[in-house]
């Protein structure tokens, strides 16, 4: 029991592989998020090669983290003026945790117990990877307490009692159609039944995976849904919308927390 408890505290519950993997032997998708939603380029606002100075890419992440918090208050101010809609609210938000949070932990080592707090300085396990995006994009929320749940727990947690939509197929092919049929532009939580944890991006019609991937690169990766190996090993998941989830956007606004 003590020994269950232990690893439990180091969320290690969130990414039990339903079968072995002996070798890591394929490629991974291109890692940069597509330009939408009238965003800039990924690569014009960001780009890290492996010489980059770690101490650069934290200082990066320090001030984008700046930079999201100076956003919710703009973006508050002009929502009680009425001069921004809630919609564009939702856009902004996506466009700053996709394209400028997100992308400083590509490349960061996945491991059971990864938890920094950096990117690409330590490892980062996949419930750690969504807790502390979130918390450094604005939201208040408790990371560790977060990252140990399970995958459903999770998705209740981040939901603040929207709609969870669990998908159930016998096949990754049946999988994927629901699941594309169920999802609109925009990012999503996914969790794939008490295995793994990682985001559902959806960008001009196609499905990506942005998640810490226990298979290879063995790192936080992007890749397309229907090409990953994790996505094929799995046949449920729970599915929660982030970038049109009301409740959640206006708790960020608000300073309020997410339990």
């Amino acid at each position: 029991m003590f020994l269950f408890s232990l690893l439990l505290s180091f969320g290690f519950t969130n990414e039990i592989s339903p079968k072995i993997e002996s070798a890591v032997d394929y490629t991974s998708v291109v890692e940069n998020p597509l330009p939408v939603f009238k965003s800039s380029s990924f690569k014009k606002e960001l780009s890290f090669d492996f010489n980059t100075d770690l101490d650069s890419i934290a200082e990066s992440y320090a001030s984008t983290k700046i930079d999201a918090r100076e956003l919710r208050l703009r973006l508050k101010e002009d929502l009680k003026l009425g001069t921004i809609s809630f919609d564009k609210i939702k856009t902004e938000f996506t466009n700053q945790l996709v394209d400028k949070i997100i992308p400083h932990w590509y490349g960061t080592p996945w491991s059971f117990g990864g938890h920094t707090t950096v990117p690409n300085q330590g490892k980062i396990a996949c419930g750690y990877f969504i807790s502390t995006t979130l918390r450094d994009m604005g939201i208040k929320l408790n990371r560790f307490t977060l990252a140990q749940k399970s995958p459903l727990d999770e998705a209740k947690m981040i939901s603040c009692g929207s709609v969870i939509n669990k998908v159930v197929q016998d096949t990754p092919e049946k999988a994927f159609e629901e699941i594309d049929g169920l999802t609109k532009e925009g990012l999503y939580f996914i969790g794939f039944d008490e295995g793994h944890v990682g985001y559902l991006l959806k960008r001009k019609g196609e499905l990506f995976l942005i998640h810490s991937n226990y298979l290879n690169p063995v790192s936080v990766c992007m890749e397309t849904l229907k090409e990953s190996r994790v996505f094929k090993r799995f046949t449920t998941f729970h599915l929660v919308d982030i970038s049109h989830n009301d409740t959640l956007l206006q708790r960020w606004l608000d300073n309020g927390t997410v339990l």
